[in-house]
């Protein structure tokens, strides 16, 4: 038997304060979007921004269904309309914050594991990394360079 070590390199920021400008703006959209959720069930509301290499933000938030499977994410919700609306334009950054209406979210709040396949399957699209931020409604920002870090044995086209 042979064991490997798998690790994540991760940046951590005590606050939105402490980001790069134009990713304050972008978590700024992500928040606008995440007040535009449609979340009766869960009361848990999650934003998300999408910086893409032409310029363009995409926005997006979770939209629920009685159903539950039905319904979406943020980040795939803003993922797959920015493919669709911008095919072959890379996504540069990803943006997501996310808040309850039952208490304070002040633990950083990473992609799901659908979500985390979504931006792998496009990070492999664009032969590129895709840095991704994410927070709560208050406190730290962590940000992943790439979703090897949230996501590092992915499930890609390689395998089929």
């Amino acid at each position: 038997m042979k064991k490997i070590t798998i690790s994540a390199d991760l940046d951590i920021f005590d606050g939105v304060e402490e980001l790069p400008n134009e990713v304050q703006v972008l978590m700024e959209k992500a928040v606008e979007a995440r007040e535009r959720s449609y979340s009766p069930y869960s009361k848990f509301r999650v934003g998300a921004a999408i910086e893409l290499g032409n310029g363009e933000v995409v926005t997006g938030s979770n939209q629920e269904n009685a159903s539950y499977p039905a319904g979406l994410c943020a980040e795939r919700t803003a993922i797959f309309y920015a493919g669709a609306k911008y095919p072959g334009v890379k996504m540069q950054k990803l943006v997501l914050t996310a808040r309850s209406l039952n208490h304070t979210v002040d633990t950083p709040t990473p992609p799901c594991g659908s979500c985390r396949q979504a931006i792998a399957e496009y990070e492999v699209k664009q032969d590129g990394p895709i840095e991704i931020f994410f927070m709560g409604e208050t406190g730290k920002v962590v940000k992943a360079r790439s979703i090897s870090d949230l996501l590092p044995l992915i499930f890609d086209n390689s395998y089929l």
